[in-house]
């Protein structure tokens, strides 16, 4: 198979030159324009998860040799979660070969979160199943990292450090309340409110709900550590 202009640059953007280019293709194929003699690139993503979580799990472990499990876990999870792997994606400008059905290119899929991450897990799996695991893991070591070098000592997630924060002072947890959602269907814009039982309250804004509530969880501990 012979790969397209665009999609030769990709992989040197990605640093794998493919010897077998059809498995990066099926990386690249999202459902919506999959058919009996095109494959999507669903099972490559759940095979990627995996060879990224293995390659950061044993990244982290050797970053950081006196941690613990504790605070290894926020520091993975903040690695593999889905924006990690979007906005990776977003840095080697995956969404520009990516292979969308009309209705996903229509609606902004391109660059939608989801899409994204999907197909850079699908992507690892691709170099995995060409070249095998030392060549994924060169590649992901290589995307990640300055994420890898900038980790965080603490990397828990806002929301998670808020609700520790009021457990330990003995409230309840956090409510996180949708306030508005405006715009699009394909570029959506979300206002959430984050409330404690003492009337402490912070809102954020958006494109995606989680993204919101981290964001309303962050503004409002930082609120609570102004007053301390």
């Amino acid at each position: 198979m012979k790969l397209s202009k665009e999609m030769r640059a990709f992989q040197e953007r990605i640093g794998h030159q493919f010897a077998r280019p059809e498995l990066l293709v099926r990386a690249l194929t999202h459902a919506s324009i999959s058919s009996p003699t095109r494959s999507d690139n669903q099972r490559l993503e759940f095979l990627g998860d995996r060879v990224l979580g293995l390659v950061m799990a044993t990244a982290l472990l050797e970053d950081d040799k006196s941690a613990s499990e504790g605070q290894l876990a926020p520091r993975f999870n903040a690695m593999v979660r889905k924006e990690a792997c979007a906005d990776v994606a977003r840095e080697i400008e995956l969404g520009e070969v990516l292979k969308l059905g009309r209705s996903e290119m229509m609606s902004g899929g391109r660059r939608k979160l989801a899409l994204l991450g999907d197909a850079m897990e699908a992507v690892i799996a691709a170099v995995y199943k060409d070249a095998g695991f030392e060549a994924a893991q060169a590649m992901i070591l290589r995307l990640w990292a300055s994420r890898i070098n900038d980790v965080e000592a603490d990397a828990r997630d806002p929301k998670t450090s808020l609700q520790e924060l009021v457990q330990a002072k003995g409230q309840k947890p956090p409510s996180y309340v949708l306030v508005s959602r405006t715009g699009p269907d394909h570029q959506p814009v979300f206002t959430i409110s984050v409330r404690l039982d003492d009337g402490a309250e912070a809102q954020a804004i958006a494109g995606s709900k989680r993204q919101a509530e981290q964001a309303a969880a962050t503004a409002l501990l930082s609120k609570l550590e102004q007053k301390q």
